[in-house]
């Protein structure tokens, strides 16, 4: 009988006193915590359960209409039932030396069945199968039910996955390789950790739960994100305007103007040096301008639309034109900054106002008809209930929006979360991307609701005169400036086909579809050499989307380069470097400035 090695490492004990000491710890924590939500709830009073998300009702219509049709159930549980048949037999040939094909297997961009053992190990291999195959029957029953209208279908579907997702077996101590293995390692003290952390972050919640998804205390606004040099040189009540300092000796004659989201914070586009949209474009000789939105409270409530256009925008418009003395800038807006550039530019072309000769948009919506999953949180019940939130606070919570945005890529974004902060006891892995992600913002109230309303629900934008903005009524077919639109083919958020159908409201117009996600794709610099992007050699935009993509060609490496090329195209002439210090304006700090400082986590302003 061989025996172990006498020189092997011996797994040391805990020491008896440090885990009692620790335990004490945990369940006093544990103890004040749930006395504060009791509390808490008492002077709440007894609520009734409410169901603002109408996720019940979509359910209940659901299964009347599944329950209606008892053959198709039937046939349904006898494909699960031989699945699992199948399964058995494929368990067996392994036990018996086999390798046979699995059963189910998970997709390879799957992280949650990355560990070897899901594959190597029997007994997790055969958990990892029979909840593939569960998964794949529990969707396809429900989204196979006939007579659901559309948007019934989309919430049952979207919330069917939240459930798949949640009781996936890599959530779950005993039934995940790689946390059992660290669970006996550790004799449990990775799950005492877990539990510190869960305590630890509901703390930091207020009561509720605020996953933790990077170590914040490794990032500083200005010391290792958002670095670019530079100057704030105009401000009001809703942004302060950076403007960059240069690292050329020329610029182009145009300044560019970047109109972030307010639904987020412009440092996206200024993480690090090495993927800086904003720190790549200054080095190709751009005077680079960039809007930094303030984080609203309730003194900004009845800050609307219109008051994004003119003291945003439009004040933007002016403080560059001030400051460079030029007639002419070049503009570009991300996401829901885009959808008010190109509300901007519409205003202006009415207004016969020529000063932005160009106009980019970053994955950014014109056209509401195909809002993606985003579409299940927005419907008349959900809306009413959310501007009652905001009536009394007077904003939307930013945690709220972040909240709806995890859950879009919730093994990404909250289940992975789960298993390596609270399973495995480790802390989050610092990573600019989620430092910036976990910054929330809030949204203010008017503001906010009349997105909703107008772009969302009533999709008003894109039809002739549907919305009316600082008293022009605004219509994108009179948008006659060159326009070069960047939408990514994995976006979640802004799908691509429904930037396709905003790019058609306006006539000219650069198409360009890149590889990846909503943020991934965007910030993709050229020496990363990653994704690529499809083109159209003759820049025909035919009405259907696939169509256009049908006749592209994939081009490799960053859109980035594309995009340098095409604004250049617009105007290539050169002045001498604009220093932010010698400009008509007065400086008022440095970048990145004060407002993007205001962090919700922290309690500051």
């Amino acid at each position: 009988m061989a025996t172990a090695p006498t020189d092997a490492p011996k797994a040391e004990l805990p020491d008896p006193q440090e885990v009692a000491k620790t335990y004490a710890e945990v369940a006093q924590r544990a103890s004040k915590l749930l006395t504060e939500h009791m509390q808490r709830e008492v002077k709440k009073g007894v609520q009734p359960p409410s169901d603002e998300l109408g996720v019940a009702q979509a359910f209940l219509d659901m299964m009347n209409k599944l329950l209606a049709n008892p053959y198709r159930l039937a046939q349904n549980q006898m494909n699960l039932v031989w699945d699992y048949f199948s399964l058995w037999q494929h368990s067996m040939q392994r036990m018996w030396g086999m390798s046979p094909e699995p059963i189910a297997a998970p997709e390879k961009s799957d992280k949650r069945f990355k560990h070897e053992d899901w594959q190597e190990h029997f007994l997790f291999d055969f958990v990892k199968q029979s909840y593939l195959i569960a998964a794949r029957h529990i969707h396809d029953t429900v989204s196979g039910v006939d007579g659901l209208d559309e948007e019934t279908r989309k919430k049952v579907n979207f919330y069917t996955r939240q459930y798949i997702d949640a009781i996936a077996p890599s959530n779950f101590a005993l039934t995940n390789p790689e946390v059992f293995q660290e669970t006996m390692r550790s004799h449990g003290q990775n799950l005492i950790k877990g539990f510190n952390n869960l305590l630890r972050d509901v703390e930091e919640g207020d009561g509720k739960l605020r996953i933790r998804m990077t170590d914040t205390s490794a990032f500083e606004l200005g010391k290792n994100v958002a670095t670019t040099p530079g100057k704030v040189v105009f401000q009001n009540e809703l942004m302060q305007l950076l403007q960059y300092t240069p690292s050329t000796a020329k610029v182009s004659t145009r300044p560019l103007l970047i109109v972030p989201p307010w639904i987020n914070k412009y440092y996206v586009l200024d993480l690090r040096e090495k993927n800086s949209y904003i720190k790549w474009a200054v080095d190709q000789g751009h005077s680079v301008f960039v809007i930094s939105w303030v984080n609203p409270d309730a003194w900004l409530a009845n800050k609307g639309f219109d008051e994004y256009l003119s003291e945003g925008v439009l004040a933007a418009v002016d403080a560059v034109i001030e400051q460079t003395g030029v007639k002419e800038i070049n503009a570009a807006g991300y996401c829901l900054g885009g959808t008010l550039l190109g509300t901007a530019l519409a205003w202006m072309a009415a207004k016969k106002d020529k000063r932005i000769a160009s106009g980019t948009f970053f994955t950014s919506l014109l056209d509401f008809s195909q809002p993606g999953e985003l579409g299940v949180f927005i419907d008349e019940k959900q809306v009413q209930a959310l501007e009652k939130k905001m009536a009394e606070r007077g904003y939307l919570e930013g945690s709220e929006m972040a909240g709806t945005f995890n859950m879009l890529r919730a093994n990404d974004l909250i289940w992975s979360f789960v298993v390596n902060n609270y399973l495995l006891g480790k802390d989050p892995f610092p990573f600019d991307l989620l430092y910036w992600n976990s910054d929330s913002t809030r949204m203010p109230a008017k503001m906010h609701s009349f997105y909703l309303r107008k772009m969302y629900m009533e999709n008003a934008l894109r039809e002739p005169g549907g919305i009316e903005i600082c008293g022009v009524k605004i219509d994108l077919g009179k948008i006659k400036v060159p326009c070069y639109f960047i939408s990514t083919i994995e976006d979640h958020i802004a799908p691509w086909k429904s930037t396709y159908a905003g790019a058609q409201r306006i006539g000219n117009v650069r198409f360009v579809l890149g590889g990846s996600g909503h943020i991934a794709g965007i910030v993709n610099p050229p020496v990363a050499n990653k994704y690529g992007f499809w083109v159209r050699d003759d820049d025909k935009r035919p009405a259907d989307s696939e169509d256009w993509l049908a006749g592209c060609t994939q081009q490799p490496g960053s859109w980035w380069t594309d995009w340098q090329a095409w604004v250049k195209a617009q105007d290539s002439s050169e002045v001498a470097a604009r220093d932010p210090l010698k400009g008509k304006l007065k400086v008022l700090e440095d970048a990145p400035g004060s407002y993007v400082k205001a962090r919700l986590d922290k309690n500051s302003r």
